[in-house]
């Protein structure tokens, strides 16, 4: 139960991975159009969950863009902590920190480095992603283990292939429209999965950008052979605009109830 209450709240950070993929077909690899962000931007998430108790505010997560000129790759750093509520209701705690290197060409992933605790578990890894040979290779290691062999894992990649991170970059690069719906591929920890995404609606929500109408994005990650292998149901709602931006997810799972809102947004476009 608590490691899947920590992928819960991480896979935020995964949910617009979904439709990734699909930018290098909807752009044809041409990136000549202007981009949806601006170097610098940070956008910072409150996540609730409702239980016992609704809408108790139990971890932060925050996203950082950077380009430091147009010919360099991006850098995108992710960070993830829950707060003290967390640990006294399940007596469990977790922060996670990204850092993802995505090509400022291709716009696709090149290098994913994570620092992964829970509680007393504590893991390094990194994802090198190899597109001549069409391989990614995940080597985890534990940092107080330094003698202890490292956890590898090694799979077939498709041409445009996304992380965590970037695939949220990228589904804000899309035409999005109601009635879409694509199969996607996207890679997380070594291991690639399919996941079936869906546009559903357009609905207007209350944000600290105001009152903004957002498309109702459907990513199916639970389930056989999903990212979580139980039975749950995720949305996101992105603003229905050039720029995109992720302002809402709700995922109700096994535990709960899962309210991620957009708290603070600096540096925007």
């Amino acid at each position: 139960m608590k490691p899947l209450l920590f992928k819960l709240f991480a896979i935020f950070v995964v949910t617009a991975a979904f439709a990734a993929m699909l930018s290098a077909q909807a752009n044809g690899g041409n990136r000549s159009k202007a981009m949806p962000f601006a170097n610098g931007e940070t956008l910072t998430y409150e996540g609730k969950i409702s239980r016992i108790v609704r809408g108790i505010a139990v971890a932060d997560m925050t996203f950082t863009l950077l380009q430091p000129s147009k010919t360099e790759n991006y850098i995108v750093k992710g960070d993830a902590r829950s707060k003290g509520t967390f640990l006294k209701l399940f007596r469990f705690s977790f922060s996670q920190q990204l850092q993802s290197t995505i090509s400022n060409r291709e716009f696709r992933i090149l290098k994913t480095v994570k620092h992964d605790v829970q509680k007393d578990r504590v893991r390094d890894s990194e994802a090198l992603f190899d597109y001549q040979q069409e391989r990614v290779t995940y080597i985890e290691t534990n940092p107080e283990e330094p003698m202890r062999p490292p956890r590898k894992i090694a799979s077939e990649i498709e041409e445009t292939t996304h992380d965590m991170i970037s695939g949220i970059y990228s589904l804000r690069m899309l035409p999005l429209a109601v009635g879409k719906t694509f199969d996607l591929t996207i890679s997380d920890s070594g291991l690639v999965y399919k996941i079936p995404v869906k546009v559903t609606a357009r609905e207007q929500q209350k944000t600290i950008l105001g009152n903004v109408w957002c498309l109702r994005v459907e990513p199916d990650v639970f389930g056989r052979n999903r990212l979580i292998e139980k039975e749950g149901s995720m949305i996101i709602w992105m603003t229905d605009d050039a720029r995109k931006i992720p302002v809402r997810s709700q995922i109700n799972s096994p535990v709960g109830r899962i309210e991620i809102k957009l708290k603070t947004a600096k540096n925007l476009k």
